[in-house]
């Protein structure tokens, strides 16, 4: 009864980390190709998950999964092609300080047309449930979100490496001057990789909503937490970002196993410790832009 518990708490941790994940990936394909620290990636998270609370009367909660995250990414389209379009090339300050005004701009305008306090929100009946294995119990919507969690990052590894698009992403990231001397323009490739990083923040969102509820500061609360997963993953490696975000999902669920007050502070120290041996992150590439 005792390890059921544990893998419970686990599982509960890699849950939290898949839903990092999708946020953390977002992150560092933007950074990595656009040389931009978005601070604005969290509120694309909260937006997905108040416009499945929003759809879903209207279209139902699967509806919902695919409407809103597909409206975020036409809504990363216009940010990317008329604000952060303008800053690739410039002193990472100011576009610091954009996506920090926009992420504000989000925030305020979730507040004003939803109000301040949580908006609740309850898993549908049909996705209700629990998945008994021995002495194991967990919730079946909660593994359905961690199986949607793997197939969108095996659906990302295999379009960055299986495809042209993703051939010329991972030049770009690398050698951007030799991808423009060959007559490419990245242009477009970067308004893709932003309209594919917000809509997997925003299916973050619309799947966690009825996990974790729905305010208007869920975006900021979870920025922190994707950052602390590029950081230990490694800027520029993709499979570092997943094995960063299994690591801190499992840190957290032994973490809270053990001591619940310390479970945001284990993440952390985990984050300081392998800064310290690692100061690249686990698998952190060498990116000759940022040299």
């Amino acid at each position: 009864m005792e390890f059921a518990f544990i893998l419970e708490q686990v599982v509960n941790g890699l849950l939290v980390g898949a839903n990092y994940l999708l946020i953390a990936l977002g992150l560092s394909l933007i950074f990595s190709l656009g040389g931009i620290v978005n601070l604005a990636h969290g509120a694309f998270y909260a937006i997905g998950a108040y416009l499945t609370v929003a759809l879903s009367p209207t279209i139902g909660f699967g509806g919902a999964l695919i409407a809103a995250p597909a409206t975020v990414a036409l809504l990363g389209l216009m940010i990317e092609r008329f604000l952060l379009r303008r800053f690739y090339r410039a002193d990472p300050i100011l576009s610091l300080l954009l996506t920090f005004g926009l992420a504000m701009v989000a925030e305020q305008t979730l507040r004003m047309l939803f109000g301040a306090a949580p908006v609740p929100f309850s898993i549908p009946l049909w996705l209700r449930g629990q998945v008994f294995v021995g002495d194991f119990i967990y919730s079946k919507y909660r593994l359905i979100i961690l199986a949607v969690a793997v197939l969108c990052v095996v659906g990302l590894w295999l379009l960055l490496k299986r495809t042209a698009f993703g051939r010329v992403v991972r030049a770009g990231v690398q050698n951007p001057d030799m991808v423009a001397a060959l007559g490419i323009s990245l242009r477009p490739y970067m308004m893709a990789v932003v309209m594919i990083a917000v809509a997997l923040a925003a299916l973050a969102g619309s799947m966690m909503a009825p996990v974790t509820g729905v305010t208007p500061t869920m975006g900021a609360e979870i920025l922190t937490f994707a950052f602390v997963v590029v950081v230990i993953g490694g800027l520029g490696s993709f499979w570092g970002v997943v094995v960063a975000a299994i690591i801190v999902g499992i840190v957290r669920g032994l973490a809270a196993y053990a001591f619940p007050p310390a479970t945001e502070a284990a993440v952390y120290f985990l984050m300081v410790l392998v800064l310290l041996l690692r100061p690249r992150g686990l698998f952190g590439e060498r990116i000759q832009r940022f040299e």
